[in-house]
């Protein structure tokens, strides 16, 4: 097996016919089939379904798929690293981040990476913490904000801040009030949660207390849109943070208390995978993030503790 074999092989897979992947390849469609043949032969498996329509992959050709991404991906980064040593930073980044990081510091990071290193692409995945975690796993994202990962070899986690969760929901549904609420009242609320699993993980620290939690919610969704459309129509509350619907409660569509008895926090990590090597431009674009969390924390837009020192807005290397 070789990286032109795999080349080929992913570019059938993405293309599902010969013809557009020799299109894409810019190959013959007979040599590109004379490759897919050596490396079956070679595997001893088949890879595809040949049918009339294109070409299927075979639960051998789709396990062969996932690793192929992985490969070549990182044979482009390593080139490209390689490339940049002692030149201008360039290549691809692709960051995913939890709803609230993009919404404190989504903009700032496209500008700034726009403004100081051109030659970088990046690509920037929004999705609950679950869904975030996922894409980094399976290489889809080279770099992750999210809350509360679980413990895994796999992944290289640095803490950077503590949010404290509070009770979002309209005010004749969580109390006309700024006291705050004891997580026992909490419980006879109407409260809507992320569903079960590594997204609702994300809300909160204690597991104990998340259990409690999902046995009384009343309705459990993965989608940030439909928990903000339900709070705003008064359907409940949720747990969440102020900068989860931070205009809305600037503008007294909605209400917030804080919790207490005990108080609820959850923790941003950035994540990578232990097994693939940074590039210079993974590294430039991972000081930049930094930087910006550290900003937005002290200036007041994300309420959060810093759990680490953040150089300054503008310390980022060049």
């Amino acid at each position: 097996m070789d990286s032109r074999q795999l080349r080929y092989f992913a570019a059938i897979f993405e293309q599902g016919t010969l013809t557009r992947a020799a299109e894409r390849e810019r190959v013959a469609v007979s040599a590109l089939s004379h490759h897919l043949a050596n490396l079956e032969h070679d595997l001893s498996v088949p890879l595809f379904v040949r049918k009339p329509r294109g070409m299927q992959p075979t639960a051998a050709g789709e396990r062969l798929y996932a690793h192929a991404k992985l490969i070549l991906k990182a044979m482009a980064s390593a080139e490209q690293d390689v490339i940049d040593a002692g030149g201008e930073i360039a290549g691809e980044v692709s960051v995913g981040m939890a709803f609230s990081a993009v919404k404190a510091i989504g903009v700032d990071l496209a500008r700034t990476v726009l403004e100081r290193y051109p030659k970088v692409k990046l690509s920037l995945t929004e999705s609950l913490s679950g869904s975030t975690l996922m894409h980094l796993m399976m290489s889809e994202v080279e770099l992750a904000l999210l809350y509360n990962p679980p413990t895994d070899p796999r992944l290289k986690t640095q803490a950077v801040l503590d949010e404290r969760m509070v009770c979002v929901g309209k005010r004749e549904i969580i109390g006309d009030t700024d006291d705050p609420i004891r997580f026992s009242e909490l419980l006879d609320l109407p409260i809507i949660f992320l569903r079960q699993g590594v997204s609702a993980r994300a809300i909160m620290n204690d597991v104990a207390l998340l259990k409690k939690i999902e046995a009384r919610a009343i309705l459990q969704m993965n989608s940030v849109q439909a928990i903000g459309g339900s709070l705003l129509a008064g359907l409940g509350c949720t747990i969440g943070t102020r900068l989860f619907m931070k205009e809305q409660i600037e503008s007294g569509d909605l209400h917030v208390r804080p919790i207490v008895e005990p108080e609820l926090s959850r923790t941003l990590y950035v994540c990578e995978l232990t097994e693939r090597p940074p590039t210079y431009a993974l590294e430039a674009v991972r000081d930049v993030i930094t930087v910006l969390i550290g900003e937005a924390v002290r200036s007041g837009r994300w309420e959060a503790t810093l759990l680490i020192n953040l150089p300054p807005a503008g310390h980022t290397k060049a």
